[in-house]
């Protein structure tokens, strides 16, 4: 069966609206959040996990405000708020429903890796609606969710039909970021490293489940940290959509992520975290009141930063 994919187009629309391929990570540690709003939080309820989890909200919630008319999507990274109990995975909810409701394409970066029942499950909760004795629920409901899929496709079959049921996507481990994802990814198979394996079955996995821009919903993440491979990859993988961690505080920049698009100066996301969150931290002048203004200009400056080098998108 073929799929109708919309959430994926739509996302390329607004990327095309904004002129931005930008994704802004909300990966906000609590030495992240302004003391301000600590503050008041802590006033609240007090210097506990319900205290640290409301920070956390409302520093979000500030960050997508100020974000939401520039910036197509935000990457919410489930790690940083699961540390904070259940108290930060409400907050993670949260947080995707206020940036869904502002209009974002939403990729919840978690990593899941497993099979059968249990990815099945992974995937209802991220991705799909939970039966409640015969009623129906979101979980969590974001648009997409990264997955490691190196337990091979008994830890993929399973979110395939929810993308396609649900109009969802998975961004699939291909090639990271990190210094030592060559000890694997790098690895030769016969004659094709790990990752250009890896990247062949996204491009197998997503067969029916590509829109009308021709990439699928099953997409893949690519490190900016590895221009070359990137460059690769993206002659290679023509249906793939990239997710680019690595620009900013990771050591990538434009030069290396232009690789990432296609002609059309589409087929990727770039994401920053710190980059756009602590901006305010690395203007002259600026105070801790203004991390919300600095996050916008960061934002805008990536962007116009890309554009240099990946010309109009279309």
């Amino acid at each position: 069966m073929t799929w109708t994919i919309k959430k994926m187009i739509r996302l390329i629309e607004k990327i095309v609206e904004y002129q931005n391929p930008t994704v802004a990570g909300l990966d906000p540690k609590l030495e992240y959040v302004p003391e301000f709003i600590k503050d008041e939080c802590f006033k609240k309820y007090g210097k506990t996990l319900d205290g640290a989890a409301a920070a956390l909200l409302e520093f979000n919630k500030a960050l997508i405000d100020a974000l939401y008319d520039i910036v197509p999507a935000v990457k919410p990274q489930a790690a940083y708020y699961e540390m904070y109990g259940w108290q930060g995975v409400k907050a993670l909810a949260e947080t995707i429903a206020y940036a869904k409701s502002k209009g974002m394409y939403v990729i919840t970066d978690g990593k899941r890796n497993d099979i059968g029942t249990t990815m099945q499950a992974y995937a209802t909760a991220h991705l799909g609606v939970t039966d409640i004795d015969g009623e129906e629920a979101e979980a969590f409901s974001a648009d997409a969710l990264t997955v490691n899929g190196y337990l091979g496709s008994d830890g993929i079959n399973p979110l395939l039909k929810i993308c396609g049921e649900k109009d969802k996507s998975i961004f699939v481990l291909v090639k990271t970021s990190n210094p030592s994802s060559g000890e694997l990814q790098d690895k030769k198979i016969d004659d094709k490293t790990v990752y250009e394996t890896m990247g062949d079955m996204c491009e197998s996995w997503g067969e029916e489940l590509r829109g009308k821009s021709g990439y699928s919903a099953v997409g893949a993440v690519v490190g900016a940290t590895y221009p070359e491979m990137l460059k690769e990859l993206r002659e290679k993988l023509p249906h793939t959509f990239f997710l680019v961690p690595g620009y900013g505080a990771q050591g990538g920049g434009a030069e290396d992520v232009k690789y990432a698009f296609d002609k059309n100066g589409i087929g990727a996301v770039i994401n920053s975290s710190r980059g756009i969150m602590c901006a305010w931290k690395k203007v002259d002048g600026a105070t801790e009141k203004d991390f919300a203004k600095e996050a916008r200009n960061e934002a805008l400056r990536m962007r116009d930063d890309i554009r240099k080098v990946v010309g109009e998108m279309k």
